[in-house]
């Protein structure tokens, strides 16, 4: 699928780390330095583990992934990301309060490697990581410039930094929230962001989702918070998938990435695609899944999506896997074209 980027370029803006030349008061304190870090990748050539020449799946096809490892005691538990708008440099956050950044590298289209990699803790109001106030579950990250949101599932609420004040030294504010956040279930809660850009419905909007908080008709509970409409909107629930992350595609579509787990089935994700026009308060919105994949495919546990276009005009869909630190599962990266 070709597109152009509109204000989403201005959105993609905090990637960029600051000048090395900042005076060190710009930043925070030293404990909070980024630590540079190797991340080692092994490419996955095929995604389908029963047929090598299968590129197709539903409307995306596959371009590359990678498997990675570092000996980093913190790298893992990677739970979404953004990229910039050349698919590059990247903001990745860990379930456990911390940062990592760097860039992606290519050789053709396909990927071959990170580089730059650094990781940081993740700092509250006070400048202290926000693990020392037993926040953590850091699992949802959206961009509107130089603005990072970050969503806190399991004490459901929402720390905002500002990137232009020290990168990932910056100290994140309390962002306020609909009292309804708050309500959502321990473990179950905000589990996607995504922020509204200039040029499109809803600008300046925060979209909010709920891993399975559950409205009374057992939907998937979430809000619109700012904008023009501000409220909170359901999104159909089916087959047992939960919400693990979003992105906005420059065409004014939402995708919405899913899973699902369970011991007869095993592992499930999906992505089902929404038009952004028809999210209101008190709407409740469905969309067509555009791809499916199970453990017969290369996939993990898949927490985070972006977007990028191409020089060519390519969409590309990124996704990585949260390895719950767990010795029997993978960080995986992995990229589509979307075709359809």
């Amino acid at each position: 699928m070709s597109a152009a980027m509109p204000d989403m370029v201005r959105a993609q803006s905090a990637t960029e780390p600051p000048p090395k030349s900042l005076p060190p008061d710009e930043f925070s304190a030293a404990a909070a330095a980024p630590v540079p870090i190797e991340v080692k990748a092994r490419p996955i050539p095929s995604f389908d583990t029963r047929d090598h020449a299968r590129v197709r799946f539903g409307a995306l096809e596959y371009r590359s992934g990678l498997v990675l490892t570092s000996s980093f005691p913190g790298f893992g538990g990677l739970s979404g990301l953004r990229l910039d708008a050349k698919g590059e440099r990247f903001i990745a956050l860990s379930d456990h309060g911390s940062w990592f950044t760097g860039r992606i590298l290519y050789q053709g289209r396909a990927m071959t490697g990170l580089d730059d990699v650094e990781a940081a803790p993740m700092l509250g109001p006070d400048g202290k990581p926000i693990t020392a106030r037993g926040w953590f579950d850091s699992e949802s990250i959206a961009l509107d410039g130089t603005v990072v949101y970050v969503g806190l599932e399991r004490v459901n609420q929402v720390l905002r930094f500002d990137f232009a004040k020290g990168f990932t030294r910056a100290r994140g504010e309390v962002f306020a929230m609909p009292p309804a956040v708050k309500k959502l279930p321990f473990n179950k809660g905000l589990e996607a962001l995504v922020f509204v850009p200039k040029g499109l419905p809803l600008a300046g909007t925060l979209i909010a989702m709920s891993e399975r908080g559950l409205d009374r008709d057992g939907n998937l509970i979430a809000f619109l918070v700012g904008g023009p409409t501000p409220g909170q909107f359901s999104i159909r629930r089916s087959k047992n998938f939960d919400i693990s992350d979003a992105v906005l595609l420059p065409s004014g579509d939402l995708l919405v990435l899913e899973r699902k787990f369970s011991l007869l089935s095993g592992v499930g994700i999906r992505i089902r695609r929404i038009a952004l026009k028809s999210l209101a308060p008190g709407a409740a919105v469905d969309g067509p899944a555009i791809f499916e994949a199970d453990l017969g495919e290369e996939i993990d546990n898949m927490e985070g999506i972006d977007a990028h276009v191409t020089p060519e005009g390519d969409t590309v869909l990124t996704m990585i896997s949260d390895d719950n630190f767990s010795p029997i599962q993978r960080t995986l990266l992995l990229q589509f074209k979307l075709v359809d």
